[in-house]
């Protein structure tokens, strides 16, 4: 069974383009596209969600949430989610994967309509997931809560975390998220410097935020220009040299670049491959089990630059 919450309108029994509220569902494997019939009711969600994770005290169980970009249809938004849950348990995650999937365009020309709704869609994750997730933390808490998002997804959830800190019942909750992957993501670079106000509310709330990124992420370059070029995305240059203790950066060029050939030669393949790569879901399985130190996880080594890259 795989779970998302969506905040997708319903079209019929089907779901459209438009911000609705949120709908919880559960879909079998098999089953390939989400319809009206799978939706299901939000405590028994989150209570099936729970017992999927994994606990067995006094080992913690694991969630992982996952949070996609833009240009992305709940159909694509489905196949990723399967993709994701099945890399992770290929290196033997026994946790469960869920995903926000909110109002996308579907369309690499719907760039600035879909930053408006991931802005509108954050306060959706926020009330109707982080709210939630966070309520059931408590000081004997058996599962670890992780956050996996992608491109404009990484905007999305960064609005998301400053909501719950302007939220005051949420602020007065002792809650965090144990890992947060950023891969290519789509916000600037100066963002994530210590102290940045933009960031704050992450990594407060986050025991360590990883940012996968590569130069050669041509779909971050029109992010750039639709931004009249004068803020650089972090999924494509890495962190600021000024970032928080807590940030990890992690290149992921060069690996790209001598793994091309294994990847399909579509459009915004450069911007999307780490969800076709074994070698990545492997670096993100150790860095969601949290065992091994930052600089000692096997898929990782130092390039002669000094960086810390994806090998």
């Amino acid at each position: 069974m795989d779970y998302f919450f969506s905040v997708r309108g319903r079209s019929g029994d089907l779901y459209s383009d438009r911000l609705g509220k949120a709908k919880y569902l559960a879909i079998p494997s098999s089953v390939q596209t989400a319809t009206r019939a799978h939706e299901i009711n939000k405590s028994k969600w989150f209570k099936a969600v729970q017992s999927k994770a994994g606990a067995n005290p006094p080992v913690k169980g694991h969630i992982v949430i996952f949070v996609h970009g833009f240009n992305t249809e709940q159909y694509d938004m489905l196949e990723r989610h399967r993709k994701i849950r099945k890399g992770l348990e290929a290196h033997g995650f026994k946790g469960t994967l869920i995903s926000f999937d909110w109002p996308s365009d579907g369309s690499a020309l719907g760039y600035s309509a879909d930053r408006r709704d991931a802005r509108l869609s954050a306060d959706r994750l926020f009330k109707d997931g982080l709210t939630q997730l966070s309520a059931l933390q408590k000081e004997d808490c058996d599962f670890n809560i992780h956050v996996l998002a992608h491109s404009m997804g990484c905007f999305l959830l960064r609005e998301a975390f400053d909501y719950a800190d302007d939220d005051h019942k949420t602020a007065q909750r002792s809650w965090t998220v144990s890992q947060v992957a950023l891969v290519a993501a789509d916000i600037s670079q100066k963002s994530m410097s210590e102290g940045s106000p933009k960031s704050s509310s992450l990594l407060r709330h986050s025991t360590r935020v990883t940012s996968y990124y590569s130069p050669f992420d041509d779909i971050l370059s029109i992010s750039e220009v639709k931004r009249i070029g004068v803020s650089r995305r972090l999924g494509r240059v890495g962190l600021p040299q000024d970032h928080s203790e807590k940030a990890v950066n992690l290149y992921c060029g060069q690996y790209y670049k001598d793994n091309s050939d294994n990847f399909e030669d579509k459009i915004g393949i450069s911007h999307r491959w780490y969800f076709d790569s074994p070698r990545f879901y492997e670096d993100l399985y150790h860095t969601f089990m949290g065992k091994l130190d930052r600089d000692v996880i096997p898929t990782r080594d130092w390039t002669k630059q000094g960086n810390l890259a994806l090998v």
